[in-house]
């Protein structure tokens, strides 16, 4: 079957795609930040020597990394207000739900990036009078931050594509909009075509910026 290829339409719901893109960008980015934290909060849970730090890092990473993201949406969306009698907003559900599912990720990243740190080196900064956290911020992040550059953009890519799934609670993101645009001018190859190509070019600045930034890093070894 032909089909005529026609994305004039685009053009006239600009605003409306605006809308979208940038309800795209802020759930984005509020859950690579989210996510971060979370993970290096819970990377050093499960580094830690309390046997009870390590339990709740380990507890958080097996549940929220085992259970589909789409699932803990529509928990935090549908079944959360049944217990608590607050409703979220779909912005509120989506990155609350993508964050938490992110960081366990992100733990595993960056536990695996802390613990590439050669023991001498932890030793002897505690040797000179390093605490924990200025042993964390001085010595071990800075290195691990390098060896965890590639792993770490290939789950932050991850993070901008699941935000798609936040367009099954109506958040109103580029595939809900993209969605809506095709239902109403009967034009779904040229909707969604235009949300992969989006997607596409975003994620290829991300993989720039993720090399320029190695590329920084690597000199000032």
């Amino acid at each position: 079957m032909d089909h005529e290829w026609d994305f004039a339409f685009l053009l006239d719901q600009r605003d409306f795609i605006l809308r979208g893109l940038m309800a795209t960008l802020r759930l984005a980015a509020a859950c690579v930040a989210a996510g971060i934290v979370l993970g290096l909060v819970f990377a050093s849970a499960r580094l830690s020597r309390s046997a009870a730090m390590r339990f709740i890092g380990t507890a958080y990473v097996e549940f929220f990394r085992n259970i589909p993201v789409l699932v803990q949406i529509f928990w935090c969306y549908f079944a959360l207000p049944i217990l608590t009698g607050m409703q979220p907003d779909a912005f509120v559900a989506a990155s609350v739900a993508i964050s938490l599912y992110a960081g366990a990720y992100l733990a595993e990243i960056f536990r695996s990036g802390i613990q590439s740190i050669e023991k001498g080196q932890w030793e002897a900064a505690r040797a000179i009078g390093f605490g924990h956290v200025a042993l964390m911020r001085w010595v071990v992040l800075p290195q691990a931050v390098r060896h965890v550059i590639p792993p770490l953009t290939n789950q932050v890519m991850e993070i901008v594509k699941t935000t798609t799934v936040a367009s099954t609670i109506a958040y109103g993101e580029l595939l809900y909009s993209a969605k809506v645009l095709s239902d109403q001018e009967f034009r779904p190859i040229e909707s969604y075509t235009a949300v992969g190509a989006f997607f596409i070019v975003l994620l290829t600045l991300v993989s720039l910026l993720s090399s320029f930034l190695e590329r920084r890093l690597r000199r000032h070894v």
